[in-house]
């Protein structure tokens, strides 16, 4: 789990409290939701290819998924972008109604909460500097500098990772993506750990300064939208589930993961058990 510390839950209260406003405590979360003609989501919008800001304004393939679940439901959707620190604790605190990251599913996680059908791969890998001939596959990191997010899975899973190598990386933990892809670009570190649908995005994007490292190391995981665990949320991810099925039926999921992603990828329709 993306985990914050005190100072984190401080930073989270003070910003969901700047938003101003509470949702009430659900009977029925769909019904409530459809009753209020509006699903509210908590995201943070520096997580391309979901989530990020161009010109100011919200891109990704968060804006289109849910523009098809508000579509289904009958409802509007409304995002509130907050550091990721405030967005677990949001969701706790009943701030809004589902997460928007979207997640990696892990054992942990499901244990607490309530997850979607999956929509992508999130398996992890590195991303390293173009120019760096030198770094082929992920056991060259041996002995240098990595980074990944802060109390994310896929620094979890890139500590776990390099623990298996000798002399061991050190590793360091950033805010955001963003902040680790500057370090990396500047020579500070050697490679970032993150989802191989995140960072693929990355070095396409920026091919003259970032570059893929093959293969992935991470155990396989996937990417979900997560809401309250509980019987009153369920009525919530199973009609988004459904959007999510007939998206795969129709073709309209595997044509978002390609505009976004690079590629149609091949995720769970049935509930499963995660590997991490």
């Amino acid at each position: 789990m993306r985990i914050a510390h005190l100072h984190k839950w401080l930073l989270a209260s003070a910003c969901l409290a700047v938003a101003g406003f509470s949702l009430p405590a659900q009977a029925d979360q769909l019904a409530d939701i459809q009753k209020a003609g509006t699903l509210t989501i908590g995201t943070e919008m520096q997580f391309a290819p979901f989530d990020f800001l161009k010109d100011g304004k919200q891109e990704g393939f968060n804006k289109e998924f849910f523009a098809q679940v508000g579509k289904a439901l009958g409802v509007k959707v409304h995002f509130i972008d907050l550091p990721w620190a405030s967005v677990l604790p949001g969701l706790d605190a009943n701030k809004f109604d589902l997460v928007g990251g979207p997640l990696n599913v892990t054992k942990a996680r499901k244990a607490r909460y309530h997850f979607t059908l999956p929509i992508a791969d999130g398996t992890v890998a590195f991303l390293k500097r173009a120019k760096d001939t030198a770094f082929t596959k992920p056991e060259d990191v041996a002995g240098k500098v990595v980074g990944s997010q802060r109390g994310s899975s896929q620094l979890e899973q890139t500590k776990a990772y390099v623990d298996t190598l000798k002399p061991v990386p050190q590793v360091r933990e950033y805010v955001d993506f963003n902040q680790a892809y500057a370090d990396l670009a500047n020579g500070r570190i050697m490679a970032v750990g993150n989802s191989i649908t995140n960072i693929a995005v990355v070095a396409k994007e920026r091919p003259d300064t970032f570059a893929l490292v093959k293969p992935s190391f991470g155990k396989r995981i996937y990417y979900a939208f997560m809401g309250h665990k509980g019987a009153n949320s369920d009525s919530l991810i199973a009609a988004i589930d459904k959007v999510i099925l007939d998206m795969h039926k129709d073709g309209r999921l595997a044509a978002l993961q390609k505009k976004w992603f690079g590629t149609e990828m091949e995720v769970p329709t049935a509930d499963f058990t995660p590997n991490v």
